[in-house]
C-alpha cells in the first residue's frame, strides 16, 4: 500500500490510523518480524519466475482495474518502452545517480498523468496531475528523457 491509502482511500473513521499505530507492538508481541522485500528475497530464494506480462496485471485504478491507467494509450506505451530500452546503458554506466534517476523515470505516476480516459476516471487522473493535459505530460516526460539519454550516453562516451 502507498501512503495515499491512509486518509485518502481509508478514512480516519475506518480506524486505519489506530490499527497502524498498534500494529508494530502486536507484531513484536507475537514473535513476528518485519522484513523488507530485499531481505525476504535473500532468505527465501524464488522457486521459479512467473511472467504475467505488462498488460495482464490487475490494479486498483479505474473501472477496468487493469494497467490501462498507465499503459492504455500510445503515448504511455511509447514513453514506457523508451525508458525500458535505456536499462542496459544505464546499468553499464555503473553510476548510482544515473540509476536513481532512471528508476524515478519508471515511477508509475508519470504514465498515470498521460492517461486520456474520460468521465469519472479521467477526472481522477487530471485531479492528481500537475500537467494541463495528458499530451503535455507526455511531451514533458519525453523532454526529460531526451536530456537523460544525453547524460547517459555522455557518461558512457567519457568512460570508453
Amino acid at each position: 500500500m502507498d501512503y495515499e491509502t491512509f486518509g485518502e482511500h481509508q478514512w480516519r473513521e475506518t480506524g486505519i490510523f489506530d490499527f497502524m499505530e498498534k500494529l508494530p507492538a502486536e507484531v513484536l508481541k507475537n514473535d513476528l518480524e518485519f522484513r523488507t522485500p530485499v531481505e525476504l528475497i535473500g532468505k527465501y530464494s524464488p522457486v521459479t519466475e512467473i511472467d504475467i506480462g505488462d498488460f495482464s496485471t490487475i490494479s486498483w485504478a479505474d473501472m477496468e482495474r487493469d494497467t490501462s491507467a498507465w499503459l492504455g494509450n500510445d503515448m504511455q506505451r511509447r514513453c514506457f518502452e523508451e525508458i525500458k530500452l535505456l536499462e542496459p546503458f544505464v546499468r553499464k554506466t555503473q553510476d548510482p545517480e544515473i540509476l536513481r534517476i532512471w528508476k524515478h523515470l519508471l515511477t508509475s505516476d508519470h504514465y498515470y498523468y498521460m492517461c486520456t480516459k474520460w468521465l469519472g476516471d479521467g477526472d481522477v487522473h487530471s485531479y492528481f496531475s500537475v500537467h494541463s493535459t495528458p499530451f503535455e505530460a507526455a511531451v514533458n516526460f519525453m523532454a526529460v528523457l531526451m536530456d537523460f539519454k544525453a547524460q547517459v550516453f555522455g557518461k558512457l562516451n567519457r568512460t570508453e
